[in-house]
């Protein structure tokens, strides 16, 4: 039997190739995930290893870890630290450390030396220290308030030489450098900019005061490690500050990364999980079959003594090996895979070695595992049929075995799965809170999908014969075989329809999704965006006050309303805690912003020691206009507010987490020296919208950091973001639709094997080649349209429901993109007619005598 099965394989390898290749593709994607993301964090690791002190102090730890980001606020302790921490025992050296990210460096022609990927642009002192990624490869250290470094990675990307004049725009207002010198990264480049100038200034310059650093950090003496370090340097201190060992350090800086990382990782599992699911069907249909045309050899071996534990043994054995064959060079393409995502990120200034690409134990045995699995899986109810093959099978026609089984048990499976489906998909519409109905909405995606694959068969016939009826008036007898092809085996054609569905209802999903977004967006900018224009961060981060002032004195510039960003922890009734980032809002909010109230007013939520949540928040947590909320800061500073509004609706234009809104004013007595996240700014009477737009722009030249925006431009940049999301799917999609024209050549390669005789007897009686590319075309192409019915059948259900999961978070509104709906119709015949191509090519060059005596 072994014999005869790795005969089989090696005589159907031609036919198996494709359903190898969608093995190929899963496994590449899983290794290939694995292979970079293993890389890169030993990359960061080593980095972070080699370049943090033994033991850093820090600042006093913050309940918020975004808050330096979300207010521009940068927390600090006093340098005076330095020679306590000097006179430990077991330091050998120490230095203080500033560092202020997320600065913001122009050249002459006030355009931005930094990164333009979203990776900071970091300022900071310079102190000679051994441990720094850089080293110092040409000038000289900066010696004065007007003069500094850059590392050599921006000075060759921005043609920066030394002697050069740039800006440098800090808190504390903008000063000028010049460039004495170059320094080179001596270990991976993170994708940053490093700009270094003397502790003095960037103590005065950067932090805008003096006698204060960001961190103290620590060299540990010859045989002192560094948690004993750490503890000596914290019974020194005292508990007020935070203490990190290099360890702690360096997992805490790859912990951050991993958010960028993460991305790149879930989106390859993505497309791991698609062509793992499409490839199922592929080689099920495959295999499905290949049994049936085998009818007559299983037949045999079961008459020579095979028994049904040995023929199933046989297929899974043929699927055994396919899985190793496709899982192998899946492996291979997943370490090119893996190599050519390590050259993306050269991109955004990540310049990892490939050649140090780390191939863990796990990797192989991922691959190996994926492979087989899914092949194994696929094969298993191929295999029982054929298990179940009669050896009187041996004598009888094996063309058309099993394709007339009776239906009624797929029929009842097919209904429970659709009731239970329709069930989840009904809880996820009429839940009330968004936790629960993504729940049920994402139980009732898998199970309607389930449901889809198992009724799809029985949709064949009907569907079909809608679909294709105008082929016999058409096309004549050639557009009436082709019809009668595509229905004479509901479950292939089903399952070869299955693997398109899948990706077309995964796009139209989204796509309904992303629009009822864009057009929910749509209608709040335009409800809630009161003022003519907003100066606000190219990447929401906050900025310096000199920009405000700026704004201020624009010519044409009435009311200026600033919107700040502000962390607080509040304590809620019965003792409970909440961290929340909210908005501080200057005076004239009316004005800017439309915001709805339950109870309350806005003058009432900003004025002084006063705050307001969303009405839904505050019934969730037992709170009522009158409350009284102790809130305590980033900085330690403590109060207790009176809760005077409640909000029913809260603007996108003031984030995701504006639940909270307090006074600017207020906020300004516990966190003085925020910087502004937004500038709402309307035109003086008598100045118009474009020339207020040409002055605000013409006076924010030198600050490329901030924009201004209309509606139009919010809306844009809205559907900007959206269409980052629809892009993924719709590469997702074309995945989908690679292995689903695999699927459909399979079908119908197979498919010609199969009615060999039968084509020759048709060319026989006058079929001509033209005729027979053309029925094999129409055939193909009625498949794919019937995929595409499904998928957009199945994706406008999941579209709708989840628009009301949306709605839940007030994006109310529902958008069909009819365009992409068409384009996937028409895309689906682009599919059929290029799935047949070769296989109506080959059948129309038999011979016909051949084909006639074929058995």
């Amino acid at each position: 039997m072994l014999r005869a099965t790795l005969r089989s394989f090696l005589a159907h390898k031609g036919r198996l190739l494709l359903s190898a290749l969608a093995v190929l593709l899963s496994v590449a994607f899983v290794t290939g995930s694995m292979i970079f993301s293993d890389t890169v964090n030993r990359t960061f690791d080593r980095l972070f290893a080699s370049t943090s002190a033994d033991v850093t102090v820090g600042p006093p730890e913050s309940f918020a870890e975004d808050q330096q980001f979300a207010s521009g606020q940068v927390r600090t302790l006093p340098a005076s630290l330095l020679e306590r921490v000097k006179a430990v025992p077991g330091v050998a050296d120490a230095r203080i450390d500033v560092t202020v990210r997320n600065t913001t460096v122009v050249d002459a022609k006030d355009q931005p030396v930094g990164p333009t990927t979203g990776a900071p642009t970091l300022a900071t002192n310079w102190s000679g220290n051994p441990r720094s990624p850089v080293r110092l490869t040409s000038g000289h250290a900066p010696r004065g308030p007007d003069e500094a470094l850059i590392d050599a990675d921006t000075a060759a990307k921005r043609h920066l030489r030394i002697g050069d004049r740039l800006r440098v725009l800090a808190q504390p207002g903008a000063f000028p450098v010049r460039l004495v010198g170059i320094a080179t990264f001596t270990t991976t480049n993170p994708g940053a900019a490093l700009l270094f100038v003397d502790t003095p200034t960037s103590q005065s310059r950067l932090l805008g005061q003096t006698g204060v650093a960001t961190s103290v950090q620590a060299d540990a003496a010859a045989g002192v490690s560094d948690d004993v370090l750490k503890k000596r340097i914290a019974a020194a201190l005292g508990p007020r500050y935070t203490y990190t060992t290099q360890a702690e350090q360096a997992k805490s800086a790859v912990e951050s990364l991993a958010t960028f990382l993460d991305v790149i990782k879930y989106v390859m599992l993505g497309f791991a999980g698609v062509a793992v699911l499409v490839g199922v069907f592929l080689i099920v249909n495959t295999y499905s079959m290949l049994i049936a045309q085998r009818t007559r050899e299983l037949g045999l071996l079961r008459a020579l003594g095979a028994d049904r534990g040995q023929v199933r043994r046989s297929v899974l054995v043929e699927a055994l090996l396919l899985g190793l064959v496709g899982s192998a060079l899946g492996l291979l393409c997943g370490i090119g895979t893996a190599a050519g995502l390590i050259r993306l990120l050269g991109v955004f200034g990540m310049n990892i070695d490939a050649a140090e690409m780390v191939i863990r134990a796990r990797v192989p045995v991922a691959a190996f595992a994926v492979g087989l699995l899914v092949t194994l899986v696929a094969a298993y109810l191929p295999a029982r049929r054929a298990s179940r093959v009669s050896p009187m099978a041996a004598l009888s026609d094996a063309e058309v075995a099993g394709a007339g089984r009776n239906l009624r048990s797929r029929a009842v499976g097919g209904a429970v799965a659709t009731l239970v489906a329709a069930g989840a998909l009904t809880g996820a519409a009429v839940a009330g809170s968004t936790g629960d109905a993504a729940t049920f909405l994402g139980a009732g995606i898998g199970l309607s999908l389930i449901a889809a694959v198992v009724v799809g068969p029985l949709l064949v016939r009907p569907v079909i014969r809608v679909l294709g009826g105008a082929f016999p008036h058409v096309f004549g007898p050639v557009g009436r075989m082709s019809q009668r092809n595509a229905l004479r085996n509901p479950r292939r054609t089903g399952a070869t329809a299955g693997a398109l569905m899948i990706g077309l209802a995964l796009v139209t999903g989204m796509s309904i999704a992303g629009s009822s977004m864009a057009s929910s967006f749509d209608q709040e900018i335009d409800r809630a965006l009161g003022a003519d224009y907003v100066v606000q961060g190219t990447h929401f981060a906050p900025f310096t006050q000199e920009i405000t002032e700026r704004v201020r004195k624009v010519r044409g510039a009435g009311e200026v309303v600033p919107v700040r960003y502000v962390s607080v922890l509040m304590t809620l009734p019965g003792h409970r805690t909440a961290e929340l980032t909210g908005t501080a809002i200057g005076p004239g909010a009316d004005r800017a912003l439309n915001l709805d109230y339950a109870a309350g007013d806005t003058a009432r939520a900003l004025s002084r020691d006063s705050l307001s949540l969303s009405a839904t928040y505050a019934a969730h947590h037992g709170l009522r206009v009158g409350s009284r909320i102790p809130v305590r800061f980033v900085d330690g500073r403590s109060a207790t507010f009176t809760l005077r509004a409640l909000t029913t609706s809260q603007s996108t234009l003031l984030g995701d987490d504006a639940t909270l809104t307090m006074g600017l004013a207020t906020a300004e007595r516990f966190l003085p020296g925020g910087q502004d996240a937004a500038l709402y700014v309307n035109a003086a009477p008598g100045t118009d919208k474009p020339t207020l737009r040409a002055n605000l722009e013409r006076a924010l030249g030198p600050y490329p950091q901030v924009e201004v925006r209309d509606q139009a431009d919010y809306k844009e940049l809205v559907r900007t973001q959206i269409s980052v999301l629809l892009n993924l799917v719709y590469a997702l999609l074309g995945l989908a639709i690679i292995i689903a024209v695999l699927g459909v050549v399979n079908t119908l390669a197979l498919s010609v094997i199969e009615r060999t005789r039968e084509i020759g007897l048709l060319r026989a009686i006058g079929l001509s080649r033209l005729q027979l590319r053309r029925m094999i075309r129409l055939e193909s192409v009625v498949i794919a349209v019937f995929g595409a019915v499904l998928g957009l059948a199945l994706g406008l259900v999941w579209g709708v429901v989840t628009h009301e999961v949306l709605a839940l978070e007030g994006m109310r509104a529902f958008a069909v993109p009819w365009t992409t709906v068409g384009a996937v119709m028409a895309g689906s015949v682009v599919v059929g007619l290029v799935a047949a191509l070769l296989p109506a090519l080959r059948a129309s060059r038999m011979n016909v005598l051949a084909a006639i005596a074929h058995e």
